[in-house]
């Protein structure tokens, strides 16, 4: 199983220099697992930078893999994982989800540099 972050997903969708290292994790439907908050931040993110359109185009891809809820068990997990790592509450969020799946999370967000379960690949630029 797979969970890829919200800036993932952005560069996939913007086609940037990391978007191959995504495709995999993206285009393989059958493993794929959306955390919630990346439907929130990617529709917001592409709602500012370009049209309303073209948000909802993204989060319909987006909702081709399966679309795990946060839920109170979630929730809380993120919680510990946000004083433990010290990571933002979006961040331990999607970290949460993949745990709960047993899914490797894919990321370029340098805050999750290091940690285990996690595929990290610096951002170019």
């Amino acid at each position: 199983m797979n969970v890829v972050d919200s800036c993932g997903w952005l560069e996939y969708f913007a086609d940037g220099t990391n978007a191959d290292f995504f495709a995999p994790a993206i285009e393989d439907m059958a493993t794929l697992v959306v955390a919630t908050v990346s439907l929130f931040e990617v529709f917001k993110r592409i709602l500012q930078q370009r049209t309303e359109n073209e948000a909802l185009r993204a989060v319909a891809v987006m909702q081709q893999g399966h679309v795990v809820a946060l839920d109170a068990t979630i929730a809380l997990s993120a919680a510990r994982l946000s004083f433990d790592l010290k990571l933002p509450t979006a961040d331990s969020q999607i970290l949460a989800t993949a745990r709960a799946n047993n899914a490797v999370l894919w990321t370029q967000d340098e805050d999750f540099e290091n940690i285990p379960g996690v595929r990290y690949i610096r951002k170019n630029g």
